[in-house]
């Protein structure tokens, strides 16, 4: 499936991004101009049954990773994601094959227990319907502009994306580092354990912790995640 892009700069480098669940392109509204800023070409993409990109009958993550794959040109010097979008871009960096990667708190884990999978439906449904007011007190380092995307990307989703994060199995971190790789965490983050920060580190992955900050980390504080990718960007 060829995907909506959003592009910011013409510089000779090229960076693609990939947001999370829930979310689409216009996440990145910071980090996009900031990448522009330093000399590259940003393509954000909506993964499918996200922002403008076409709904589907069929969610995996392996189907989001081909929808990546099929829109983005190979070799892009810089592919970052988040949560969701950190999974699917593990899932296609062999064939984007780009200079380095940058996960952003990705959902590698845990697998949660079944109790927890049946009640997860119903517990997003009400994520999606949370009004402006509700979103800025769960997240008061927010910009007012981010709430306003939150309050449109939520309610604009397709639900049917839900099961890939709830399938067993289907959140798993990289065996093996292809590239260069950094993992940007947020603080205490529920999604990247220590333990499984550890067992990354020994593939040679670098991680990083964003002190303070939660799981949408450049939403909660830009200048800090901007400075955990020094020497990355």
């Amino acid at each position: 499936m060829r995907l909506y892009t959003r592009e910011w700069g013409t510089g000779d480098r090229h960076a693609v991004l990939v947001h999370g669940v829930m979310s689409d392109s216009r996440g990145w509204r910071t980090v996009g101009p900031a990448l522009a800023a330093r000399g590259y070409r940003v393509t954000a993409v909506d993964l499918r049954g996200h922002g403008h990109s076409p709904r589907a009958h069929e969610y995996t993550a392996e189907l989001l990773a081909r929808d990546v794959v099929d829109t983005v040109a190979v070799h892009p010097e810089l592919v970052m994601g988040h949560s969701l979008g950190g999974l699917t871009v593990s899932l296609a960096v062999e064939r984007l094959q780009p200079d380095r990667v940058v996960y952003v708190d990705p959902a590698f884990g845990p697998e949660l227990p079944r109790w927890q999978r049946v009640l997860a439906p119903a517990f997003l449904r009400s994520l999606a319907w949370a009004s402006a007011a509700a979103i800025a007190r769960r997240n008061p380092r927010w910009d007012p502009a981010d709430v306003a995307i939150e309050v449109e990307t939520m309610k604009s989703y397709d639900r049917g994306v839900i099961p890939v994060l709830l399938t067993p199995g289907a959140l798993r971190a990289p065996d093996e580092m292809h590239v260069p790789s950094l993992v940007v965490l947020a603080d205490n983050s529920h999604l990247v354990t220590k333990e499984l920060a550890e067992r990354l580190r020994g593939r040679g992955f670098e991680v990083r912790v964003v002190a303070g900050a939660g799981h949408t980390v450049s939403r909660d504080d830009f200048e800090g995640f901007m400075r955990a990718l020094d020497g990355w960007i």
